[in-house]
């Protein structure tokens, strides 16, 4: 950028920092990352599931209309008996007696006539019930929580309420129910279609035969639309897990943060493992004065072994290492008067299979019990 002051041209650099995350899909750039175990259980813990309605109400739809259809002649004796006994008990109870009606009798007949109904409708509607909680079951599980429940003010917020108005999900259910409506109309339509002229004879029928094909159109027409219902329930399915899925999807910011919160910062992680490596490395040196001979590779590797015959019964492992610690330890053992022994096979094999404070394996007695003659001889303790 240039700008003129008293004559003067001045030229200007002028550096403006931007952040790219700004432009990012959501807090750490786009969700591109499966959603991880944790992630999924805690969402199930809130009563986020994949999980479909529609299920449940076809299954329990299809179950009550074929359970009408089995149990026909019960449901309709049973009903014909409550109509009877209805109709034989009112002129008992309505007395005429200076324009007074005794509605206290009239209230136990209802309530006897509701209590009636309902035991001869309870199968249908406990059959619907265990049904509906079967196919809830196997969809996602038994999981029960609350939360769900639990107010949220975030639920009153306009803005968000707004938006999901013209959500995709707002957008698939009126799609659904629109379809919904159309193939039940197709459904209704093609099975009248066959049955117009019987229709149009129910003039002719009896009260009983009339009831009875209009009964029987009706569980016919539910059935059918029940199992149509049952393709549009396994479509809504499907769409739900996707979408359940595509939501639970993570940013790799976030599958950072859930890293760092359950398993703990890398950085300080690794600083715990380097300041537990440097404790331990202090206790070996510590250890290793007391050592009977140090087994070198000669420049690679450095084991040093101890043999208290009053305490163990084979030798032991007391410091051992690699490098620039296999140097530390032949300078500690110079330093205390450990003897050093040059055996590279039998170094590298305490090395890779005998950790610190255990104890040599019998295959490398006879190996590590030569060492250590060969030690006390030089000591003179043999």
């Amino acid at each position: 950028m240039t700008l003129r002051k008293s004559g003067e041209e001045l030229n200007i650099e002028l550096m403006l920092s931007y952040n790219l995350q700004f432009f990012a899909d959501g807090p750490g750039g786009e969700k591109t990352e499966e959603p991880t175990a944790k992630k999924l259980q805690d969402a199930r813990n809130e009563g986020q599931v994949a999980k479909s309605q529609e299920i449940g109400n076809a299954a329990g739809l299809m179950t009550l209309f074929i359970l009408i259809r089995a149990l026909y002649t019960y449901l309709g004796d049973s009903f014909s008996d409550q109509f009877r006994n209805v109709y034989s008990q009112i002129p008992d109870i309505i007395v005429m007696y200076d324009g007074f009606t005794p509605f206290g009798d009239l209230r136990i007949l209802l309530m006897n006539t509701i209590l009636r109904i309902l035991i001869t409708a309870a199968p249908f509607l406990i059959a619907s019930f265990v049904v509906a909680f079967i196919c809830n079951v196997v969809q996602v599980g038994w999981k029960f929580t609350a939360k769900p429940l639990e107010p949220k003010l975030s639920k009153l917020d306009p803005i968000k309420g707004f938006k999901k108005i013209f959500s995709s999900r707002q957008l698939f259910e009126l799609v659904k129910a629109i379809a919904k409506i159309l193939i039940i109309s197709v459904v209704v339509y093609t099975y009248f279609v066959g049955y117009d002229a019987s229709v149009f004879t129910l003039y002719d029928m009896t009260l009983k035969q009339a009831i009875g094909l209009m009964g029987k159109t009706i569980i016919d027409i539910g059935i059918r639309i029940s199992a149509v219902y049952v393709f549009i329930a396994a479509a809504d399915l499907i769409f739900q897990r996707r979408k359940f899925r595509k939501d639970m999807m993570m940013t790799k910011q976030e599958v950072k943060d859930e890293y760092k919160n359950t398993e703990g910062d890398p950085q300080i992680k690794g600083q715990q493992r380097r300041r537990m490596m440097q404790a331990s490395q202090r206790r070996m040196m510590q250890e290793l004065p007391k050592a009977d001979v140090v087994i070198t590779n000669p420049t690679h590797y450095a084991v040093a072994i101890r043999y208290d015959a009053e305490k163990y019964d084979a030798p032991m492992v007391v410091a051992k290492g690699e490098g620039y610690l296999a140097q530390r330890i032949k300078d500690v053992a110079k330093e205390n008067g450990v003897e050093i022994v040059e055996n590279k096979p039998l170094a590298r094999m305490l090395y890779a299979n005998v950790d610190i404070g255990e104890l040599v394996p019998p295959e490398l007695y006879q190996a590590v019990a030569e060492v250590l003659a060969f030690v006390y001889h030089l000591q003179g303790k043999v």
